[in-house]
């Protein structure tokens, strides 16, 4: 069970790598939009969580649910704001910068709420 944990863990974080790598690709200048890497990446970060969870509630970790309900939520505001916007052309830089900030949040959720596994 550990094993497969620590594979969807490298998959979750595979997938916030995408996103984050695919948002920061078009920082500058010049027209933003929902690229493949930040859609594949949103998608693979938010699926990976979630099986992540469900090993964790299988097994005998202790799950903090208060931090995987706020993880979720965030993954989940991403995801959609993502979603709703890959078939435009452009989107504003306030959207691309919500999903930057979001994305990153949920880094931060991750790595600094203080828990064992989750």
């Amino acid at each position: 069970m550990d094993t497969l944990r620590l594979i969807l863990l490298f998959v979750h974080v595979l997938g916030f790598a995408a996103l984050i790598g695919g948002t920061l690709a078009q920082a500058g200048p010049g027209p933003f939009k929902v690229n493949a890497a930040m859609r594949d990446g949103a998608g693979t970060a938010f699926v990976a969580g979630l099986a992540l969870v469900g090993v964790l509630e299988a097994g005998d970790a202790d799950v903090d649910h208060a931090k995987v309900a706020v993880k979720l939520l965030v993954g989940l505001a991403v995801l959609g704001l993502v979603m709703a916007n890959v078939r435009k052309e452009q989107i504003s830089r306030g959207l691309w910068a919500a999903v930057l900030g979001l994305s990153v949040l949920n880094v931060a959720v991750a790595i600094f709420w203080s828990s064992a596994h989750v």
